[in-house]
């Protein structure tokens, strides 16, 4: 009471790929994370892990969505949490597994984002579980390691299948220079999907939009507790 209420921190979690470190900034993953930082400052976190790493990324979600610091997530620390997951390759396989453990914790993700998932090991990166609001798929077909071509949800009644966009580059170039040129010729394709920039636009754009709509929505929900509506 009495108090001005703020719109949570939306918490954004990233994944690279292969053996690629979190921090290198030749990778979109790692880029993409500072342009979020810059462009919303005040309003989302945003972080990048390596795709092996994924019990530390778990706990740093935990961690800041426990927001009073006990060491406990209430139910409404979980309610208010304001999660989207990004990731290529392996990284993008390790998006849909983080998600799976927090909705294990009955943790809700607004958006979970595959770039070219490939399949890890005694995971599952095609079926969204039912704590995702929403989920977008982007692959392609061609090299050794190419993505999944179909996400589909656990529960359609509770998470919307953005789309499955299949991604070709015959007909473009696109800059791998991130990459020995070894890795660029066994595979190029699955780099190129990587680090296509009308990917990135179309990742920003949707970031941009759930942020806005979830703005929104909080604003509407602390007007209604202002005003002592039910």
């Amino acid at each position: 009471r009495g108090k001005t209420m703020r719109v949570p921190v939306a918490i954004i979690i990233g994944f690279v790929g292969g053996l690629v470190r979190r921090d290198d900034m030749k990778h979109p993953e790692v880029q993409f994370a500072e342009y979020l930082r810059q462009t919303y400052p005040s309003v989302v976190h945003a972080e990048v892990f390596a795709n092996h790493d994924g019990k530390h990324a778990l706990r740093r979600v935990l961690q800041l969505l426990d927001t009073n610091r006990d060491g406990i997530l209430a139910p409404s620390e979980k309610e208010q949490a304001s999660i989207i997951i990004y990731g290529h390759s392996w990284g993008a396989s390790q998006v849909i597994t983080l998600a799976r453990e927090l909705e294990a914790l009955d943790i809700p993700v607004l958006l979970t984002i595959q770039v070219d998932s490939v399949h890890k090991p005694g995971h599952q990166d095609t079926v969204i579980p039912s704590n995702v609001r929403s989920a977008i798929n982007f692959y392609q077909t061609k090299g050794v390691f190419h993505g999944g071509p179909h996400v589909r949800a656990a529960d359609p009644q509770r998470t919307t299948i953005i789309g499955n966009f299949q991604m070709t580059y015959e007909d473009r170039r696109i800059n791998c220079d991130n990459y020995p040129w070894i890795a660029r010729h066994l595979n190029k394709p699955h780099h190129e999907i990587e680090n296509d920039p009308l990917v990135w636009g179309q990742i920003a754009s949707m970031i941009d939009s759930e942020l806005t709509k979830n703005a929104a929505a909080v604003e509407a929900s602390f007007t209604s507790t202002s005003l002592g509506m039910r």
